[in-house]
């Protein structure tokens, strides 16, 4: 065997240094350590995380050990993991620098960032060049794309009047399109939101509800609801509600309208028929942004009966003006837990469906 070979590297980094050290033998993959030292001892325990709780997840999803003391952190592992967790912390720690707290999904936001740092824009990323897209309101504040899903949707719904978005629960469709339609809202680009959902129940039924027309649709409609309390005042939210600037209204109301000077979301679009669908997308008026979320897999409609969503993107995704989104089961943000549940589901889909053409192989012979 060929003896070791030892390299070092100096990086500057954005506040704080950086040393790489890597040692690697014939045939083997290369090891490194990185070091890391922040400037700022309470932002460094920021970016660590309680209990270096973010370290742990570094860890866990680059295959890597990371070691905090004081301000600095001690990476060890292959040096194409080392480098992207070294990435991941200067973002996060440019983050908390800019006064932003931090969650476990801002983490696997900056894995993600920094491996399109890394990969696709050495160059940039190094001057500090290259980040992924954000949007804020007044009261929720900036809001990055936690990653390159989120960052293409986002780029997608700035560039086109018509944006699909299909994928699986909790990678931020539905969300990211309210704070953007706020966003719109605030900056005076339009005068009004409408926010709609197809009025169907999850497998079940609800049966009489009781109470005036807003108290019936809103079990509905609570998701949207829950949105814009994240993005909006609740009193500019309830004034809005009542001056018609803000409208929550289910799917049925919508035919005979035309939506002029607005930003319309209609979530849950799995669950509108063709009609349906074909009923909405006319609605669009002039200066008007028209937003469609759903999951084609999550369908609440009777056997038998397409989905308005497949159909329309299938029809309309290649037009000018229209932008699509897709999102997998690696870009769940809202619990790790979440992305092993909506995997585990798509490989038993996965699953069935190579069964299924298994034996229409054996009938034909």
């Amino acid at each position: 065997m060929k003896p070791t070979e030892r390299q070092t590297l100096e990086r500057p980094g954005l506040g704080f240094g950086a040393r790489a050290e890597g040692r690697r033998g014939a045939g083997e993959p290369q090891a490194a350590e990185v070091n890391l030292a922040f400037e700022d001892n309470r932002l460094a325990s920021l970016v660590f995380g309680h209990y270096d709780q973010n370290l742990a997840r570094l860890e866990r999803r680059l295959g890597v050990v990371a070691i905090a003391n004081g301000n600095l952190v001690t990476i060890k592992g292959p040096a194409d993991s080392c480098e992207r967790a070294r990435l991941a912390l200067e973002n996060l720690y440019g983050r908390v620098r800019e006064g932003h707290a931090l969650t476990l999904g801002d983490v696997d936001g900056a894995i993600q960032e920094g491996a399109l740092q890394g990969s696709l824009f050495p160059q940039e990323a190094e001057a500090g060049r290259i980040a992924f897209e954000q949007i804020g309101t007044r009261r929720r504040g900036p809001v990055r794309a936690r990653n390159a899903a989120q960052d293409h949707y986002l780029r997608l719904l700035k560039r086109h009047e018509l944006v699909f978005a299909e994928g699986p629960a909790g990678t931020g469709k539905t969300w990211l399109a309210v704070g953007y339609a706020v966003l719109l809202l605030e900056q005076g680009a339009v005068e009004r939101l409408i926010l709609s959902r197809p009025a169907v129940e999850a497998g079940e039924r609800l049966g009489f509800l009781p109470g005036d027309m807003r108290e019936k649709v809103d079990p509905y409609l609570r998701p949207i609801f829950d949105a814009l309390g994240d993005f909006m005042d609740p009193r500019m939210l309830e004034r809005g509600m009542q001056t018609g600037m803000i409208e929550v209204a289910p799917l049925a109301f919508m035919r005979g309208r035309t939506l002029s000077n607005a930003c319309v979301l209609l979530d849950e679009a799995q669950n509108a028929t063709s009609t349906q669908m074909k009923m909405f997308l006319t609605r669009l008026g002039e200066n008007s942004r028209m937003i469609v979320t759903g999951d084609p897999t999550q369908t609440d409609l009777p056997p038998g009966q397409k989905s308005g969503l497949s159909e329309a993107i299938s029809l309309l995704a290649g037009l000018e003006g229209v932008g699509h989104v897709v999102f997998r089961e690696g870009d769940v943000v809202r619990h790790d837990l979440v992305r092993r549940i909506v995997g585990a589901y798509e490989a038993q889909a996965r699953g069935g469906e190579e069964k299924a053409r298994g034996g229409e192989e054996k009938v034909r012979r």
